[in-house]
């Protein structure tokens, strides 16, 4: 039993230190650059062509989704013919 917790400390101790070696850019400043940029376009479509396709896509599937749920509601209003 001691040496499975030994071996899973060696194997946490590893993940962490190899985890911290890897340097990342900080890419911040230029992030808060193009964010506070004052040019007309909303913030949610600035970060580029991704964001423009996200937003096309999430307002299509909203309003498909509307569509939807307005028709299935007049179906179920309607009564069924009785044979």
């Amino acid at each position: 039993v001691c040496l499975l917790f030994q071996g899973l400390r060696q194997i946490s101790q590893r993940t962490i230190s190899t985890a911290s070696r890897r340097q990342f850019e900080n890419r911040v400043p230029e992030k808060q650059k193009l964010f506070q940029e004052d040019n007309g376009i909303p913030v949610h479509l600035k970060g580029g062509v991704m964001d423009a396709l996200l937003y096309r896509v999430t307002m299509g599937l909203s309003v498909f989704g509307t569509a939807y749920v307005v028709y299935e509601l007049l179906v179920a209003s309607m009564p069924k013919k009785q044979k």
